[in-house]
């Protein structure tokens, strides 16, 4: 029998507490959401306080005004991230049943969704403010990895977003029937790639290192729009790239689709996933290319 690794015994909830006869729990999620959204604040909060690290020693923004913008960060990240979710992926499941988008308990989140959310807070926000918009996006930049490498981690203990099934020796055993139904023999346990791990170390460990690099060590900040150019076009690489091994939504899988392409013309295309991140991949090549070539 080939090489596998079982799925570890992590619960989805960290701690669990009956009161009054109501059962309230904090998930691992949940608390990769406020993690990282903390971890996101002190970043930014010691950026702008290093003003050698901007043009002419001078910061976007004073570090009070980051605890004001990081609320209207959560607010895009939610609200955003539900209506990406009903919008890219079940259109015309939540047409049909509208007032189901704000059950966000529910579980459906979307990146993208996240993403254009927080790109229209972080807009209005800078335009009340008089903020100049490259600078405070790459603040923000520098300061969304960590929690996108606790996000995909808490995916991997929820067993969600699981990958295509595989027979590489670090391929894991998923629970639950969906996982299990890969069209393996009889008898056999179906692997999949963790692609929620290839996620966490390429958009969370590796890019988050490459920014905090160019930020602290090669003065990116005076350049504005390189960090945020780098994060755009490197998050939209690499999410391009494990589309290949993570399992598509049910709803694009078909009989004459069994890869759930998105888009796609005599078999070859294009999941969701990869179809979101090519606007990532180009906005961020511009925004490194009109960068000041000089600090």
């Amino acid at each position: 029998m080939r090489a596998v690794i079982p799925f570890p015994d992590i619960s989805p909830e960290l701690i669990s507490i009956s009161l009054f006869g109501l059962e309230f729990a904090l998930r691992w999620y949940a608390l990769a959401y406020i993690a990282g959204i903390v971890i996101g604040w002190w970043l930014c909060v010691r950026a702008v306080r290093a003003t050698r690290l901007w043009p002419d020693a001078t910061p976007p923004m004073e570090p009070r005004q980051i605890e004001d913008l990081a609320t209207w960060v959560i607010l895009g990240i939610i609200l955003g991230g539900r209506l990406g979710y009903a919008l890219f992926y079940q259109p015309g499941y939540y047409l049909e049943n509208p007032g189901q988008i704000l059950m966000i308990w529910q579980g459906g989140m979307s990146f993208h969704g996240g993403l254009l959310g927080v790109v229209l807070a972080v807009l209005a926000f800078c335009a009340r403010n008089g903020i100049p918009l490259r600078p405070a996006a790459d603040l923000l930049a520098m300061a969304t990895p960590p929690g996108l490498l606790l996000g995909r981690i808490a995916n991997f203990i929820n067993a969600e977003l699981w990958g295509r099934a595989t027979d590489l020796p670090w391929g894991v055993v998923f629970p639950g029937q969906m996982a299990q139904d890969c069209g393996q023999p009889l008898g056999e346990l179906c692997a999949r790639h963790p692609s929620q791990l290839y996620e966490a170390a390429l958009e969370g460990l590796i890019l988050g290192a490459v920014l905090l690099y160019l930020v602290w060590r090669r003065g990116a900040l005076k350049r504005p729009g390189r960090v945020a150019g780098t994060f755009f076009s490197g998050y939209g690489l690499a999410r391009f790239l494990v589309e290949f091994v993570r399992q598509p939504d049910a709803q694009f899988v078909a009989a004459g689709n069994p890869l759930g392409l998105a888009w796609h013309v005599g078999g070859y295309g294009l999941t969701m996933g990869q179809l979101l991140s090519l606007p990532m991949l180009a906005l961020g090549i511009a925004l490194i290319l009109t960068a000041p070539r000089r600090t």
